[in-house]
């Protein structure tokens, strides 16, 4: 089977190296453009590109993914089948080219989650399990026959950024057995749920990261750990923005309002919640580099 792959972060490298392991024939790579980044505002490759380019594997960057060129020279490619894993929407002209489809890896366990960010949502909402999920694209975002699924469990201290590790490797392989499967004939797909009791992982914006400290304890727990380390939970402390990425839940009465916070100045700093304390461990402070709270604290008065 000849294989072009769609992707762009770390996540998707896992995979495509997984695909060049097992000797696919990965006959293309399509990525995102290069964007300029930091101070010298240097054009910063994506992690799927530089790892192509040191493979010797040709790399296409379309601004857009209807561009009749675009389309043209991924159509020379003659692939067979074409996988995804993060990447962005496709149009159906680009889905529909390849005779045996287009597949996607996707990071929950459908349909469950279906979104742009699927483990931030699975551990904001304090689930016990996670898991990915290949399928075959169609219209409807994240909608198309189930192919294979891998299911793993999600510990009570376990972040965005811990659950992100563990699938990339596990969602690596479950694709080298999907396409084994696909090359085999040996496919057994099944239709997803369309509808019930479907939970969602839409992209997280600015205000979804904003501690509500009205909220419970073990809430506010969660959407610290299901953002960090990124895009991070925030609060504010003395009008200043103060990120948290990690914390730890004090299960007492408070004993004062909802937001309101006791330090000893030294050793630690917690805000109140509803029915409880969160116990701030590693913050950064607007204006300040990432740091552990003793060593904040010791430069701060509060």
């Amino acid at each position: 089977m000849k294989i072009v792959f769609m992707g762009t972060p770390d996540f998707a490298v896992a995979s495509l190296d997984a695909l060049v392991q097992a000797s696919f024939d990965v006959v293309a790579v399509v990525t995102a453009p290069d964007k300029p980044a930091g101070r010298g505002q240097k054009l910063n490759e994506s992690a799927v590109k530089k790892y192509a380019v040191e493979k010797g594997i040709p790399v296409l960057q379309p601004e857009k993914l209807k561009n009749p060129e675009f389309l043209e020279q991924l159509r020379s490619y003659k692939a067979d089948l074409q996988v995804v894993v993060a990447f962005r929407m496709l149009p159906e002209v680009v889905w529909n080219m390849p005779p045996k489809g287009t597949i996607n890896l996707h990071g929950s366990l459908l349909p469950q989650y279906r979104g742009a960010a699927p483990i931030n949502h699975a551990i904001i909402n304090g689930e016990k399990e996670s898991g990915v999920t290949t399928f075959f694209l169609t219209h409807e975002i994240d909608t198309g026959n189930i192919i294979l699924s891998d299911r793993t469990p999600i510990t009570d201290e376990e972040n965005a950024g811990d659950l992100h590790d563990k699938l990339m490797h596990i969602g690596a392989n479950l694709l080298v057995k999907t396409l084994k499967a696909i090359e085999a004939g040996e496919v057994n797909e099944q239709p997803q749920p369309q509808s019930g009791d479907l939970k969602h992982a839409p992209k997280i914006f600015k205000d979804d990261c904003k501690v509500d400290w009205n909220n419970k304890a073990e809430t506010v727990y969660n959407l610290i750990r299901g953002l960090s380390p990124y895009p991070t939970a925030f609060t504010f402390l003395n009008d200043k923005t103060l990120k948290i990425f990690k914390a730890e839940i004090e299960d007492k009465e408070p004993g004062i309002a909802a937001g309101g916070f006791l330090t000893d100045g030294k050793t630690y700093l917690k805000f109140a919640a509803k029915d409880g304390f969160i116990k701030l461990l590693d913050i950064q402070y607007e204006g300040k580099k990432r740091m552990l709270i003793e060593d904040f604290l010791r430069g701060m008065r509060l």
